[in-house]
């Protein structure tokens, strides 16, 4: 069976050099034993999933997976929050109970044990930010393809580190952006890849404010979670319930506006909207190459210019989260919720012709992440278009922190004239790691 980078006519991906953290024993590949030719699931057979992260996010992504798709069953999970664990593995084996299998769940805190499991043919990353890339790029060296959750890296040198290992060993990888499974944000998209609003000159990226430090007082973790090894490769502070809230709560935890562990809305929402507006710009290989922050203490107003001369600004809309494209014939807003167009209304049900530009399709993010699985073909959130998204948003969020324009090299993936914000694009870790060795 031929590589995806084979069968998929792409440009190369470039690759960029540098050290971040890591620090894990080497791994031994194991293939899963359902494995095909070159890692690929037979057509007819089910995909085993194992889930890596099993709160909040983690229970919701199992609905979809079993609500959506017949061709799935859960054989492994892991968290260090074992309360978590247990509830998430009760609704597995209710899921594999209805697919007719008697099978139960594994479960262990420690992640790389799963990693180890003939069984496992691809894995579901639901962790905080600041594990995704360890676990991903572990996954991908153990032969596993890759589901991870949005915003795909802490880092963007993180990024480029898992492209590296997702291309290296010829793993399906998508990335948790789900709205270009929409249909609001794909018409939009292409309306504007058609030029039915002229000219793109200006995108409004519609989401909330960037990172912040963490100043939550210390308190004693429960018994039910391995505190330490939630934390991993971060720099060690004590445990707060806003960070990893019991099970009871069955709320969204707030690790993710800290520094250390999350991005802020800058990535949670931006590497949604973010995401569109790349995606409507044509730049899923690329980037702006320039960043310019609002004055001192501003929260929104950053302008990011593409080489093009196209504008993206970090906004706040009054429907919340969203993005208005803005061409020199015309006006696209989306969301969710909406999507309008002016001054033609019409717009937003236009049909398109077969002569016309087209993007890729899917109307269901987790079902193309299965289908590109059994063909061994690129799903519409590759890996490479999560790292280009999330690089935008971790970009962002150091022009906030360093208050000063920012000249970016999106094939380099460094900043000009800038070695300060250059070491701004990895992080500090405990422990001797590296992502680059593989």
């Amino acid at each position: 069976m031929k590589s995806i980078k084979e069968k998929i006519d792409r440009r190369k991906f470039i690759r960029t050099s540098g050290t971040i953290a890591a620090g894990v024993s080497a791994f031994t590949i194991i293939p899963a034993t359902v494995l095909g030719k070159n890692g690929a699931v037979a057509a007819n057979d089910r995909i085993n999933l194992a889930f890596i992260g099993t709160g909040m996010q983690g229970r919701i992504l199992l609905n979809f997976f079993k609500n959506r798709t017949e061709e799935t069953v859960v054989v492994a999970a892991s968290d260090v929050d074992s309360q978590k664990l247990s509830r998430f593995t009760d609704l597995a084996n209710e899921a594999n109970e209805t697919r007719g299998t008697n099978l139960e769940v594994f479960t262990t805190k420690h992640y790389r044990e799963i990693l180890e499991r003939k069984d496992v043919d691809a894995v579901v990353i639901a962790t905080p930010d600041h594990w995704h890339a360890q676990v991903a790029v572990d996954a991908a060296k153990a032969g596993k393809n890759i589901y991870c959750e949005k915003p795909m890296a802490y880092t963007v040198a993180e990024g480029r580190a898992m492209v590296r290992a997702a291309r290296k060993y010829d793993r399906v990888f998508q990335t948790g952006n789900m709205q270009r499974s929409s249909y609001n944000f794909r018409q939009a998209c292409e309306l504007v890849a058609n030029g039915y609003i002229g000219e793109l000159k200006t995108i409004n990226a519609g989401l909330g404010v960037p990172v912040v430090a963490c100043d939550l007082p210390s308190l004693e973790a429960p018994d039910n979670l391995d505190w330490n090894l939630w934390v991993g490769p971060s720099p060690y502070r004590e445990f707060n319930p806003e960070l990893s809230p019991s099970v009871e709560k069955n709320i969204y935890p707030n690790w993710r506006n800290y520094r250390d562990f999350g991005g802020g809305m800058i990535t949670d929402w931006g590497a949604h909207m973010f995401d569109i507006g790349q995606w409507g710009a044509g730049m899923d290989n690329s980037g702006p190459v320039e960043f310019i922050p609002p004055k001192h203490g501003e929260t929104h107003g950053l302008k990011m210019v593409y080489e093009n001369g196209i504008v993206m600004n970090h906004v706040e809309l009054p429907g919340g989260p969203g993005v208005e494209f803005i061409g020199t014939e015309g006006k696209i807003e989306v969301s969710r919720g909406y999507l309008r167009t002016s001054p033609n209304e019409s717009l937003a049900e236009y049909q398109f012709k077969e002569t016309e530009k087209r993007l890729y399709f899917s109307d269901n993010h987790y079902q193309d992440w299965l289908d590109a699985i059994k063909n061994h073909t690129r799903p519409i959130s590759d890996v490479e278009i999560g790292h280009r998204t999330s690089s935008v948003c971790n970009i962002a969020n150091i022009a906030y922190e360093l208050e000063r324009p920012l000249k970016w090299d999106p094939k380099k993936e460094q900043f000009l004239g800038d070695s300060f914000a250059n070491m701004m694009l990895t992080r500090p870790y405990r422990g001797k790691w590296d992502f680059t060795d593989f």
